[in-house]
Parts: C-alpha cells; sequence; structure tokens
C-alpha cells in the first residue's frame, strides 16, 4: 500500500480504492444525519436552513480527496425510499426557510435518486423558498429542468470545482475540466437556477503558497461562472488515500491559520457570499486554548459576510 499515486488516469480509481476502509452501516429509508443551520442568505439576510444527508448510492466517480462514500450504500434505494427519509428529517427538524438536500454525490445521478421520486420531492420540500442539492457538472441536463419545474421555491445546484489549477484538477481524479465546469455552471444561469461551488483549501500537490494563490484564483474562477456562493473546505484526512500519499510526502493538510487567510481573502473579492466550512476543524488547529475563539470568528464571519480582527493567543503565537 505504499505505492506513489497513478501517472496515469486509467490506474487511480483502482489505487483510490485499494485504500478505503469499511463503510458505515445505513439504512437505506432513513437520512444519515440532519440538521439545521443558519446561513447569510443572497437576499443579504441570515435565514434557518435544514439540511439532510440523505442515504443513497456511492458516487460513481473516484475522486482522490473523497470521503463520502463512507455514508453511501452499494445500491440504488427503491422508489419512495428518500421521500420517507425527507420525511422522517423534517419531523425532528426545526422549521427553516430553506433546505440542502446533500445526497455525497450527485442529486441528478438516477441510481442514486430515482427520477421516479422528483414528483414527491417536490411536494415535500413546497414550503421552503430555496432548495440547495448537490451534482457534479457532468449531470447537469434535462433531469435539472424537470426538477427545478417542480419545485415551488428556487432551485440552487451547488458543484464541486474543487480548485481553478488545471493540472492538480485532473490529478484530483474528478474526471472533470474547467471548461466542463464552466459549460455546466452557463446551462445553469440560462435556466435562472443558481449555481454554488465547493473548492477545496490545500488539496494535494499544493505547497502551502501555491494553495493560498489558487484558492484566490479559485474563489475568482466561481464567480466568473456565476456563483452566488462558495464554500472554502479544508482538505483533510479520512478515506485512506490521502493518508498514503501523506507516507510518502505527496500531500500535507491545510492549517487553520491558511484556511482563516483563506477566507479572509475570499471575502474581500466581495462578488458574492464566500463561506468557511467548519465541520471537524478542530483537526486543523495545533492550539487547543484559542480554537474555541477562532472557531466562533469563523462562525461569524460566514454570517456577517466581514473580516473580523484575528484572534490572539499568549500560548500559541509564542511558537
Amino acid at each position: 500500500m505504499t505505492a506513489s499515486y497513478p501517472e496515469l488516469a486509467r490506474d487511480r480509481d483502482a489505487w483510490i480504492l485499494a485504500r478505503r476502509g469499511p463503510r458505515n452501516a445505513l439504512d437505506p429509508r432513513r437520512p444519515y444525519a440532519f440538521q439545521v443551520e443558519e446561513e447569510f442568505s443572497d437576499e443579504g439576510r441570515i435565514v434557518k436552513v435544514a439540511t439532510i444527508f440523505l442515504t443513497n448510492r456511492e458516487c460513481p466517480w473516484r475522486c482522490l480527496m473523497c470521503d463520502l462514500w463512507k455514508n453511501t450504500l452499494q445500491e440504488t434505494v427503491p422508489v419512495g425510499a428518500i421521500p420517507e427519509q425527507i420525511d422522517f428529517a423534517l419531523s425532528k427538524l426545526a422549521a427553516a426557510e430553506q433546505v440542502k438536500l446533500y445526497n455525497s454525490g450527485s442529486f441528478f445521478d438516477r441510481a442514486a435518486i430515482p427520477t421516479e421520486d422528483y414528483p414527491v420531492i417536490a411536494e415535500r420540500v413546497r414550503s421552503f423558498d430555496r432548495v440547495i442539492v448537490e451534482s457534479h457538472p457532468a449531470l447537469i441536463s434535462e433531469p435539472v429542468l424537470r426538477f427545478h419545474n417542480l419545485l415551488q421555491g428556487r432551485l440552487e445546484v451547488a458543484m464541486g470545482l474543487e480548485t481553478a489549477h488545471p493540472q492538480t484538477l485532473e490529478r484530483l481524479n474528478k474526471r472533470m475540466t474547467l471548461d466542463q465546469f464552466a459549460t455546466a455552471a452557463e446551462f445553469l444561469r440560462k435556466n435562472e437556477i443558481a449555481l454554488r461551488a465547493f473548492i477545496l483549501v490545500k488539496p494535494p500537490f499544493q505547497t502551502d503558497a501555491e494553495a493560498l494563490s489558487w484558492s484566490r484564483k479559485s474563489v475568482d474562477f466561481a464567480f466568473d461562472c456565476g456563483a452566488t456562493a462558495v464554500s472554502l473546505i479544508p482538505t483533510h484526512f479520512g478515506n485512506g488515500a490521502l493518508e498514503s500519499m501523506a507516507t510518502r510526502h505527496e500531500f500535507t493538510p491545510s492549517t487553520l491559520d491558511l484556511f482563516e487567510t483563506a477566507l479572509e481573502e475570499g471575502l474581500t473579492v466581495q462578488r458574492g457570499r464566500v463561506f468557511a466550512d467548519l465541520w471537524d476543524l478542530e483537526k486543523f488547529s495545533r492550539c487547543r486554548a484559542c480554537f474555541p475563539q477562532r472557531l466562533a470568528r469563523l462562525r461569524r464571519m460566514n454570517l456577517q459576510q466581514r473580516i473580523e480582527p484575528a484572534v490572539l493567543c499568549d500560548i500559541c503565537d509564542k511558537g
């Protein structure tokens, strides 16, 4: 398991799959998680957003950095299972204005979300003024319009740009080019569907300096493509492949310092909303003393969309 990451694209799927651990045991009729959070909306106000993490079949792409497969199934869920998952989550959650239906892959992958369920899903989420789903750019086509036309509220599609660095993007095994992302974004724009972009902070194959530079360029590229929101995600361990790369000094994760700077620089662009993904962020911190304050600062910056003074720490600032 110490072989270097393959240079040839045809060899990468097998290399990535060989380094995986076990999946989590899931019920196909229950979402694997759900929550209500606050988010700064594109109307300039703070709204409640219900996020439902749907249980479904794994994404067909084998991205180098992805660990979302841990909470997926190896088979397509039965027709009716996804609406049942949504019903279950909404029965437990507080009221919200927007809803995210995230499925660890692509909502428009019919092997993940049966298209027969589109009308029922649309009925379940009719009370929300915005419905946010995720998809690989390769699947942005007619089914998107079919689902869009069923909704009462506005549709927003989140797509993983990951990085605007062409060579890094190719090596991530996402099987997507920047031109393909831009084409999918233009399809959404023409059909008045909002776009959100996911960007990795310090993906493999980048130094800290390169990571910061390409984070800025990626934010600009996403907004050039018409995104109204960008989520910055620190690339993290957890899928086996990145751990293997780390042993060969081919990958080191972002530091919290670098991630904070990436958000600050993203916010200075002022072309749309820029968010820091705060999930499991403590793993990127080297100081327990100041981490709670730094996490709170990032959360406030997400909600206010403006930079706050940095947190000073007598412990880690002294090395």
